[in-house]
């Protein structure tokens, strides 16, 4: 036991490496290697199940065959001298010393070995060799066929304890049972079994199963053949076609690398675009608060300056002066410009976190437009890059701008969510809504329209859903790695 267990173990894990090692060797085969080994082996299965089973009809046909004429042959001579064993179990010493002579004094004796003959229960009543006569021996599927009427043989077998002396004779021997018939009733009386030499018989039974064998092998060969030729055609159309695939998919594979690397060209040059878009926006912005401005500003008050001069100057219908009129005017552009480099000028945002820009923003509106904000920042990444951030703040500036101006700032509120690839920023109003699929004036402006081109510049995507009396939800969706 402690020998064998050790010895089981080594075969299994032998066996365990050798079926990854012939289940690789089988996927590294071409479809036609593969066909012609799997085809090998279910064709010459066949063969060897067609051959067998065409080569024992063979032999059963011949000798039965053989049989059939032999024992019709003896019957001739033997069924005569065993009319005796109709009425009893014995026949005449006459009967028997013909039967001697048979196979003595004949050509036939020089054809067959010897004989036996049979009663119900397995009794041999005669025989040529005299030592087992009188003696009772096992049944045979034969000897019981026999009995029912029906001539039967078997080739060189001599495996029942009835043959051992035919076994002694060391020759390829033909068995046969023939059924003895009463000469006025046709009922089977006794079993005639003959033993003939078959040396020629195996020899011819040799060469038509070696012929059959061959037939076969030539026809199973054919067919491996033909077949391997037509899966081996198939298998190089489909290899070329394969190559030709391979190929075609590597040129795509190249092809999309290249247009991923424009792509991010064309990104990162939309990025440095916005970027210098807010330099020049920031330097406008500052240029107009330095410079008209300020003179708008010193004018007003050389304005201030001059209304004692001009008391006396008579009054408009509505009770004010010229020189109100250009002051009031000149405040009012004053204001104007303040507002436009407010909304030119941003905030510095490099140091900035998503979630404080968009609070800054909301806060800055708050300011300029004295309505409410409601910041909802679920979930957001810890750091962008500065593009993003750029965009991120102009959208919400436009967003709300928009609430605003369309919604009187009802209901406004900015919310931000992220999952950690995609960063999503809405905003909301419950102002009236609109149609989204009927284009207004605002839509060819510079607003949504010019704020959609620069985040999708960035990859990202701009969606506005609203209908009338449900307000309107605009929605930013980027993707974005976060900090």
């Amino acid at each position: 036991m402690t020998s064998t267990a050790p010895t089981n173990t080594a075969r299994q894990d032998a066996a365990n490496r050798l079926l990854p090692s012939l289940a690789a060797k089988w996927r590294r085969l071409s479809l036609a290697g593969q066909f012609v080994l799997a085809g090998s082996a279910v064709l010459l299965s066949g063969m060897i199940v067609i051959g067998v089973w065409v080569t024992s009809q063979i032999e059963d046909g011949v000798t039965r065959n053989t049989a059939a004429s032999t024992a019709l042959y003896m019957d001739s001579f033997v069924e005569p001298l065993l009319q005796d064993l109709a009425e009893g179990i014995t026949i005449s010493p006459q009967a028997e010393k013909e039967l001697d002579g048979l196979l003595k004094h004949t050509s036939l004796g020089r054809r067959i070995v010897s004989f036996k003959v049979w009663k119900e229960g397995g009794v041999v009543v005669y025989s040529s060799h005299k030592s087992i006569v009188g003696k009772t021996f096992s049944s045979t599927p034969h000897l019981d066929r026999a009995w029912t009427g029906e001539v039967t043989a078997e080739f060189d077998s001599l495996e029942h304890e009835e043959d051992a002396m035919e076994r002694t004779a060391g020759l390829p021997l033909l068995e046969m049972y023939s059924p003895v018939r009463e000469n006025r009733t046709g009922r089977i009386i006794a079993v005639a079994e003959f033993y003939e030499k078959a040396d020629a018989l195996k020899t011819n039974l040799f060469w038509v199963n070696l012929t059959s064998w061959l037939v076969v092998g030539a026809v199973t060969a054919s067919m491996l053949g033909l077949l391997s030729g037509i899966v081996l055609r198939g298998s190089r159309t489909i290899e070329s076609q394969r190559h030709a695939l391979e190929q075609r998919v590597l040129e795509l594979s190249q092809l999309l690398a290249q247009n991923e690397e424009l792509r991010d060209r064309v990104q990162r040059a939309s990025r440095r675009t916005a970027e210098i878009n807010e330099q020049y926006l920031r330097r406008i912005g500052a240029d107009l608060h330095d410079g008209p401005a300020q003179l708008l500003a010193l004018a007003a008050l050389r304005l201030d300056a001059l209304k004692p001069l001009m008391a006396k100057e008579p009054r408009k219908t509505d009770g004010r002066s010229n020189i109100e009129v250009v002051r009031e005017s000149l405040t009012d552009a004053l204001a104007d410009i303040r507002d436009i480099c407010t909304g030119l000028i941003l905030p510095e945002l490099d140091q900035l976190s998503p979630t404080k820009l968009l609070k800054r923003a909301a806060n800055a509106h708050e300011r300029r437009t004295e309505t409410a904000v409601e910041v909802d920042i679920q979930s957001a990444p810890g750091d962008l890059e500065k593009s993003i951030k750029i965009c991120l703040y102009r959208f919400a500036q436009e967003a709300l701008s928009n609430a605003f101006r369309h919604a009187g700032g009802v209901g406004q509120r900015l919310t931000c969510r992220y999952d950690g690839e995609t960063l999503e920023v809405e905003a909301f109003d419950a102002g009236p809504g609109f149609d989204p699929s009927k284009k207004t004036e605002s839509s060819h402006g510079l607003g949504l329209p010019g704020l959609r081109e620069r985040i999708e510049s960035l990859g990202g995507s701009l969606h506005v859903i609203s209908a009338p009396g449900q307000g309107t939800r605009v929605i930013l969706c980027c993707g974005v790695k976060g900090a």
